[in-house]
């Protein structure tokens, strides 16, 4: 199977709101939720996309580097590369009921282990959104990340136990979701959650727990003071408010203030394995991509998936051996170039 194959059976498969373009810039999709479009404008998920297209990267061949390292070490694991597969959930909704959220998921996370990687898994309204994904987990001897929507404090220390009832390796909550209107109009709304809250949810498990949702230094700050293990610097993929900058534009000052004290991961407009090294470059540990996983699910099953990490490890290795990066701490700022 070959990526061209991946995109053209996804086309039949996915619809009618995705139109699976070659290049996932949240143009030909902007505003269409349900569905995979950044909200109003489309801007938010246009520009991650974009802020990409701002940096090269620089060549420098004269070393003697012959075998790069792009291994990633996380939750006590060793993973291929420091690529995971964000969370998506409704995916009939937005996409087809060619999956439901059981059989994404159990693809998604069977295909992401059998490549090495991990996938983080979704939450809904109906509890069988959330409970599905992590069946999946569970049947993957806990090789997966549950993420909680942030509902009411005593809801979410219940999925938590859900969570650690699969052996998840990690837990998660899209603290961004608050901004999900979409959940509102089906009858259960989220809201904003205060940092003495996120410190008491922390608190209830000894699993590793990410906060994704964060876009400023103050957040990462307060992310860190409630214990969080790490970050997702993420604007929900522009669906949660219209006019965001972009994830990558943040991410360097939110590193220079919490990086080595805590994990940073950065989603939104990544695509490819270039596109990791400069987010690596700019201060991300590791990287989350939502969009195109669900293209390889729907257009390939686990070996869709499986093809597309291997094709992110490929062009990552490609990346690091002509600038001269043995390892994934030598892709440092110098290696990019603003232009």
């Amino acid at each position: 199977m070959t990526q061209h194959e991946v995109i053209l059976n996804a086309k039949k498969t996915i619809g009618p709101y995705c139109k699976v373009c070659n290049q996932c810039n949240g143009i030909a999709c902007k505003g269409v939720i349900p569905g995979p479009g950044g909200k109003g404008s489309g801007i938010g998920f246009i520009r991650n996309y974009q802020a990409f297209r701002t940096y090269g990267i620089q060549l420098d061949t004269l070393h003697d580097i012959t075998k790069p390292d792009c291994s990633f070490e996380a939750f006590g694991k060793t993973f291929a590369l420091p690529v995971f597969a964000a969370p998506v959930g409704a995916v009939q909704m937005h996409y087809s009921d060619a999956y439901d959220d059981l059989t994404y998921s159990e693809t998604l996370v069977e295909g992401c282990k059998m490549a090495g990687s991990l996938a983080f898994t979704g939450d809904g309204v109906k509890a069988e959104v959330y409970n599905g994904t992590v069946d999946a987990i569970r049947r993957n001897d806990g090789f997966g990340v549950p993420t909680i929507k942030p509902w009411h404090k005593d809801e979410v220390i219940e999925k938590i136990r859900i969570g650690e009832s699969a052996n998840a390796i990690a837990l998660a909550m899209d603290i961004d979701a608050a901004g999900l209107t979409i959940l509102a109009a089906q009858g259960k709304p989220v809201y904003p959650i205060s940092t003495g809250t996120l410190k008491t949810i922390i608190a209830s498990t000894e699993k590793p727990f990410i906060i994704k949702g964060i876009m400023t230094v103050n957040g990462a700050l307060k992310a860190l003071e409630a214990g969080a293990y790490g970050i997702v610097v993420s604007n929900h993929g522009g669906r949660v408010l219209d006019e965001t900058p972009s994830t990558l534009s943040v991410l360097p000052e939110i590193a220079a203030a919490v990086k080595g004290k805590m994990m940073i991961f950065i989603d939104g407009g990544v695509r490819s394995g270039l596109d990791v090294f400069k987010a690596i470059a700019l201060g991300a540990d590791a990287v989350l991509i939502a969009r195109p996983f669900v293209t390889a699910v729907y257009g390939g099953g686990r070996e869709g998936v499986q093809l597309y990490i291997n094709q992110l490890g490929e062009a990552l290795t490609n990346a690091m051996l002509m600038t001269g990066c043995q390892t994934l701490a030598d892709i440092t700022r110098d290696k990019v170039r603003l232009l």
